[in-house]
Parts: structure tokens; sequence; C-alpha cells
């Protein structure tokens, strides 16, 4: 259905396709999915996809004899490969640079990613609502790392959304060594699009996540009703962002840039944040983690060698961004629908 052999939506459409005997928007969404992708991954729009896919077929034959989507995200054992097929398959790795979202170990290779991915899912793990059997949804997802977690904690099917295809060919790329772990193919996929693309009033998921986003979303009460839209009542909502300190009412709208990224609009105080989910009609909203980010949960690495947070401070005061803003703090909230 697509020229990209090593990326197979069709088990998540043939998914989506029997679901809809529950929820028909997902029948619906499952019939639109094909022409999506292909638009959402052509040469158009993407100059670099023949290099990502280079990639994706550089990457060595290997069967892994275990994997763990639990504790981590681990696939395959350094005794399943030769010491030439890890370092064919570290190189096919490294060319999809840049790493963000992880850590992976895949037969022996630690991919050292810029985010300690896994400090923030054991930070929000306890407090939000089982994942067994549901199915859930990831928003802005990067290449997957919290998808594959969800699918540890025995999610019936998870699906991320992200538009860009660099992270997608990352998330395929680790995917693609899952198939002797399953007789049938692993109920975790990422999609190239955005929560735009999605059908509105889906109101099927039983979990939907939305971590880094809602900062960069030029409308933050239409991105909770967005997220509102794709829950079925009773479905949870676990949404993570900056935050800024204050009460109720407060919220930093920075003029320019914020710690050297263009495209922050509003950072809110968590009572600010509380008060816009009520708004939109969440019920209970709380607010379960809050804490500074560290130079050891977001550095530069060999994986993701570009600037990072150290970079993106005051070199004189840690505790304010590069342009004086308060320095990162991030906040987890859970609601339902």
């Amino acid at each position: 259905m697509n020229s990209h052999p090593m990326i197979d939506y069709q088990d998540l459409i043939t998914g989506l396709d029997t679901l809809g005997a529950q929820h028909s928007t997902l029948k619906h969404w499952a019939a639109q999915l094909p022409a999506q992708i292909a638009e959402q991954l052509s040469l158009q729009r993407w100059g670099d996809l023949p290099q990502w896919q280079q990639s994706l077929n550089q990457l060595p034959t290997l069967t892994a004899s275990s994997g763990d989507f639990k504790q981590g995200v681990a696939i395959g054992r350094a005794s399943d490969c030769s010491e030439a097929q890890r370092e064919q398959l570290r190189e096919a790795l490294m060319a999809l640079h840049p790493w963000r979202k992880g850590p992976y170990e895949l037969f022996g290779v630690d991919i050292d990613t810029e985010w300690r991915s896994d400090w923030k899912w054991e930070r929000l793990l306890p407090h939000i609502a089982p994942l067994q059997d549901k199915l859930v949804l990831d928003i802005g997802c990067g290449n997957g790392y919290h998808c594959w977690r969800m699918y540890g904690e025995g999610a019936q099917r998870v699906i991320g959304i992200d538009p860009s295809p660099r992270f997608v060919y990352q998330f395929y790329a680790l995917k693609s060594f899952t198939g002797a772990l399953s007789t049938t193919p692993l109920p975790v996929d990422v999609l190239p699009l955005g929560i735009e693309h999605l059908p509105r009033d889906l109101k099927a998921f039983d979990t939907v996540f939305s971590m880094g986003v809602l900062y960069h979303r030029r409308s933050p009460i239409d991105h909770l009703l967005e997220l509102k839209a794709c829950l079925k009542n009773g479905g949870q909502l676990v949404l993570e962002t900056l935050v800024i300190e204050g009460d109720e009412g407060e919220v930093l709208v920075p003029e320019g840039r914020y710690a050297k990224m263009r495209n922050v609009w509003f950072i809110p105080s968590p009572a600010t944040l509380l008060s816009w989910l009520r708004k939109c009609g969440f019920k209970k909203p709380r607010l379960v983690d809050v804490c500074d980010t560290s130079a050891d949960e977001q550095r530069s690495t060999a994986w993701m060698h570009f600037e990072s947070l150290p970079d993106f401070l005051d070199p004189d005061d840690s505790t304010r961004t590069f342009e004086g803003h308060p320095a990162p703090r991030r906040a987890v909230f859970v609601a339902e629908c």
C-alpha cells in the first residue's frame, strides 16, 4: 500500500477496521489512513525520505531472542548478533540522527538519547489509570519511546502520531526487529500525522497522552478540546507540559524565543492549566507531578550532538533560560472525560 517496505501499516488499518464494530469513527479513519500516510510520506514534502529509507535498507537481518518493554525498551541480546552485525546496526541507526527520546537497547547497542524519557515515564506511571487491554493514543510521540512503554503495561493497541517522518523511521527501524517476538505484528504503530489529521470527534480512546505538545500550540484551549474529542466517555487524559510558578490566571507568553525554541506560545501556571481543563469540560483534573528539568534528564549525547538543555540556559544563572525566562519546569496532569 506504500513505497516503504519496512513501514507497513496494514495490520494497524485492519485492527482499526475491526475496532470499528465498537467505534464507527475508527472504521472511517481506517479508510482515510492510506491516503493520509501517502501524502505525509511524499518526496514533495520531505526531500530526506530516500536517505531515511536507505538507513532502514542498511539494517542487518537479525532475529531477536527477547524483548522487554516494561522495565525499559530492549530488543534482542548482544549474543543475537556478531560484532560486525552490531557495527552495521549502529551505523544504520546513527544515520537517523538525532535520537531525542529513549533510551533504547538493541542487540547490545545502547542508544543514549537526548532525553531520559524513562524518567518521565516513571514519574507519571503511578498516577494514571491502568493501561491493560486499553486503546491508547500518544500525540506528539516523537520516535515512539513511550508508545513501547504503554504496550509494556499491557495496552491492547497503541497508536502514536508525530508529523516528523524522521522519528517515524526511527520507530520502524526498531519495530523491524520485533517480528520474532510474536506470531502477529506487535500492536504498536507511529503515524506521520499531526492532531489536525485525526477525524473530528473520534471519541474512541481509553487513554490519550499529550506530552510536550501544549506549549507548541497557538491555541491551548483548542488543543485541550481536540484531546477531549479523541477520548471515549470515561477515558483519561494524561497531559505533560511546561509550567511556570504562579497563581490561577498567570501564564507566560514569550514574545521571542523560549530556551532558544521559536514555537513556544503559552506556558501556564499549574493552577491556570487546571482551570483550563475544567473550562473544557474535563472531570477531576489534578496535578500529579512537577519538577525542574535537569541537565541529567536532557543533554547532548553521541546520539544527539546538537545543542541541548545546558545550552538553552543562562550561563550565569541556571534558573533562567538563555532569554531570561524561568528555566524549564515540567508538570504532569491527569483528568477524565
